[in-house]
This record gives C-alpha cells, sequence and structure tokens, in this order.
C-alpha cells in the first residue's frame, strides 16, 4: 500500500514539517509518487520510519541515525551500546539531582532550618526519609498537635537543635545500655525511660499525653523510617524498636493507675 504525507503524519505521530526535512536530509525519502505528482510512503518506508523515530526517543542525532540504517549490522550494536552507557550515567547524574532536591523539599516539610552542613553537625546519623514524612503530615494533617510540632520545628534556631539532639543523643545512650543489659521493658528504668522520651517531645515539639506517646511508639515498632528518627540503623537492635513500644505503654498504663485497656503487646 501507499500513504500520502498527511496519511504518514497522522498516524505516525509526527509533523509534516519533519517527514519534509527528513525527506530532504536523505533519511527517509517516499518511494513513490502519485500520478498526479504527490510523494508517496510504502511499508517499507514505514518501517523505516519507524525505525528512526525509535532512534531519535532514544537521543540519537540524524547524523547517527542516518549512519545506522545505512548498515545496521554493523552500526546499530556499537551505537546502542554507548547510548546505554550515556544513559546509565545520565540516570545516575539525574538520580543525584533528584536527592538533592528530596533534601530541599525534606527542610520544607520538617521545618528544620539548617544549612546542609548545619543539619550534618546537629543530626549526625539521623535522617528525616521524606516518604515518611510526607506520610506522617498526611496522617496527622488535622491534628492539631501535628501542626503545633511543625510551626515549633520551623521555629528552632541552629542552638536549639543542638541541645534538643543532645539531649536524644543522652537518652539513646541510656536506653541502648539498659536494651543491652537485659532489663525488662515494663520495669522502672525502661519506663522512665519512655517518660523521659514523652516530655522531651512536650518541651520540644508538641503536647505528648500518654495516649498519643503510644501511637508514636506503635510506629517505631511498625516503620523502620519512624524508628531511624530515634535510634539510627547503624546503632539499632533487634527488638530494639519493640522493646521501646512496649516501655513506652508500660509508661502510659502507669499514669493511667495500671489500666492498660486494650493494648496489644
Amino acid at each position: 500500500m501507499s500513504y500520502s504525507v498527511g496519511q504518514v503524519s497522522a498516524f505516525a505521530g509526527v509533523t509534516v514539517r519533519t517527514l519534509h526535512h527528513y525527506d530532504k536530509a536523505g533519511l527517509l525519502s517516499p518511494s513513490g509518487r502519485s500520478r498526479t505528482g504527490y510523494r508517496l510512503y510504502s511499508d517499507a518506508d514505514l518501517a523505516r520510519l519507524q525505525q528512526i523515530l525509535f532512534y531519535r526517543e532514544l537521543g540519537f542525532t540524524l547524523d547517527e541515525i542516518t549512519e545506522i540504517v545505512k548498515d545496521p549490522e554493523t552500526n546499530a550494536l556499537e551505537y546502542l551500546t554507548a547510548r546505554q552507557r550515556q544513559l546509565s550515567e545520565e540516570i545516575a547524574r539525574l538520580q543525584q539531582l533528584a536527592e538533592v532536591a528530596e533534601r530541599a523539599i525534606e527542610v520544607q516539610r520538617t521545618g528544620v532550618s539548617l544549612t546542609p552542613q548545619e543539619r550534618f553537625e546537629v543530626f549526625g546519623e539521623i535522617t528525616f526519609d521524606l516518604s515518611y514524612a510526607t506520610e506522617a503530615e498526611l496522617k496527622w494533617a488535622d491534628s492539631e498537635g501535628q501542626r503545633e510540632s511543625m510551626a515549633r520545628a520551623a521555629a528552632h534556631t541552629k542552638e536549639d537543635w543542638r541541645q534538643l539532639m543532645g539531649e536524644a543523643a543522652a537518652w539513646r545512650a541510656e536506653l541502648l545500655a539498659a536494651f543491652d543489659e537485659g532489663e525488662p521493658a515494663d520495669g522502672q528504668r525502661a519506663t522512665d525511660l519512655a517518660e523521659e522520651h514523652r516530655l522531651h517531645i512536650s518541651r520540644w515539639f508538641t503536647s505528648c499525653p500518654p495516649d498519643m506517646h503510644r501511637r508514636i511508639a506503635d510506629d517505631f515498632a511498625a516503620d523502620p523510617r519512624a524508628f531511624a528518627l530515634v535510634v539510627p540503623p547503624s546503632r539499632q537492635r533487634p527488638g530494639l524498636a519493640a522493646y521501646l513500644r512496649k516501655a513506652v505503654h508500660a509508661n502510659a498504663a502507669r499514669h493511667a493507675g495500671g489500666r492498660t485497656g486494650s493494648e496489644e503487646e
């Protein structure tokens, strides 16, 4: 069958101007003519056009495509191998840019108004996972406590962050020591540490009654991204998140005078 320029333009998704350009460049010339002199494309021409569009999608220049289609058996593999390597390098570069953008968005979402260097100095290994921060923001969007926490975090100075992270580091060391020494999660030492953590949240972010603290601890045990906010992965132990959750629940029960309700252990 034969097809006019307009027909090919319509079903191939390219402009008539592009087809004229391919013709002028000697890349794809219609192999037929109508009785009235209009150019007509054959099925073989369409196959060649499909090949050209494939290589264009991969980012090849017209000169490179011309070289490939002249002798595809000789040139295609070499060009495709080189292009695959270039695309892999570009993907890696774009991934780095995406990570930079993610960190910039992270700063906005977490309200931590520090430079990258200051963030490293203050937070060290503690990281804010953007996906978790986003989910938490959506989950608690209607919570007054979440709004207060974000507002107070945004208002903290570098020295505020340095102080609160120092407190958190000291508390974390005590938690790890209690866990490593086999202290029971519902014992005095562990529940006192749970209470200290609850008061830390109230002091620096938002009022944290025992019920809220239990929900936070549930997140620690269920989501590694949440637990990484208090204990970096390099310092975690198997079972530590569950240990902290149990201590927090025991502390909440202590506040309630021993009434545990429907708490799950």
